[in-house]
């Protein structure tokens, strides 16, 4: 695929000085953890209301590499930002998220639940996501339970399209989904945009399986209770690139460094790069 010849010396790089090959290294060194990127999950979690301007603009303060964002549609066909399928856990709302529409959505309260100092805060659209951040961060894009959104692939890829965010100079852009059938819809749409593949399924991690994933997405993005060196290495064979995730302490985050993964995606992007 074409694409993957775009990221193919990234991954090249990333196996040449990933910290399995620092043998002699106690641990990692901050100028090694820079060679891994570094992935603020739903923005800066740890520290601020997921899927907000606020930890959005946290991680980007706390220079991470990528923001990762989940994407859901309205009732009235909004696309916005948001983690689960229902607003209950994290605003003062109740219902589906596609039950609701954009208006009802927006009126919410995102913020309070995690601090009073981030009262206000609301759920973002798609489109504010990447205004406000292309060209300042990469955004990793999950499509979150595209199966309740008929025709949501299109929409993403016409929002990406209008900004030009789909074309190779622009790899700062990523698409993933425990979807594996949307996915490769996205791949047919988007041929230009790695793809990439989540899971928490050991079974998704055979050879077989590997190899399947490897005909469409770029990414192999594995939960990082699953993740072992054989595993890296044989996703790095198939020209994919691994990222994992849900890193909360600094203990899993030098896990995945000696594992020599080549993202980490964490609540707390200081536990990945130190710098301020």
């Amino acid at each position: 695929m074409s694409k993957k010849l775009l990221i193919g010396t990234g991954v090249a790089l990333s196996l040449l000085f990933s910290p399995l090959s620092q043998g002699f290294a106690e641990g990692p060194t901050p100028g090694e953890r820079k060679q891994v990127e570094n992935v603020a999950h739903r923005g800066a979690t740890g520290y601020a209301p997921e899927n907000t301007m606020a930890g959005f603009d946290l991680a980007v303060k706390m220079k991470a590499d990528y923001i990762e964002i989940d994407l859901q549609r309205s009732k009235d066909g909004k696309l916005v930002v948001i983690h689960d399928t229902t607003v209950d856990r994290t605003t003062d709302g109740t219902g589906k998220v596609g039950d609701l529409t954009f208006e009802q959505l927006r009126s919410l309260d995102a913020g309070s639940w995690k601090a009073e100092q981030f009262a206000g805060e609301q759920i973002p659209t798609f489109e504010e996501i990447l205004d406000r951040y292309h060209g300042k961060t990469g955004i990793l894009i999950e499509l979150k339970a595209p199966e309740l959104y008929p025709g949501i692939e299109e929409q993403v890829a016409a929002a990406l399209k209008e900004r030009n965010l789909h074309k190779p100079q622009n790899e700062k852009i990523i698409l993933q989904s425990f979807n594996f059938e949307s996915m490769k819809k996205m791949d047919k749409l988007l041929p230009k945009v790695p793809i990439g593949v989540l899971t928490s399924n050991r079974a998704h991690t055979t050879v077989e399986a590997l190899q399947e994933f490897s005909t469409y997405a770029d990414w192999f993005n594995p939960s990082y209770g699953i993740v072992t060196e054989e595993l890296v290495d044989q996703v790095h064979a198939l020209d994919m690139q691994i990222g994992s995730w849900t890193v909360r302490s600094q203990e899993a985050a030098d896990f995945l460094f000696d594992m020599g993964v080549d993202a980490i995606i964490t609540d707390y992007p200081d536990y990945v790069d130190p710098r301020k």
